[in-house]
């Protein structure tokens, strides 16, 4: 693989990302699931609507 096609696989994973986790928000704000996130170094418990 060359520099460019490294390039673009690493944007398809982010976009991949980043759609798994706003699917897991939704899909959270729907069943109303809290979610564990960390946050200042620590692990804490977030409603989906926090985010």
């Amino acid at each position: 693989m060359n520099e460019r096609e490294v390039i673009e696989m690493q944007r398809k994973i982010d976009r991949g990302i980043l759609l798994a986790q706003q699917k897991l928000v939704e899909r959270s704000r729907l069943l109303h699931y809290t979610l564990v996130v960390a946050r200042g170094g620590q692990v804490v418990e977030v409603q989906p609507d926090e985010l």
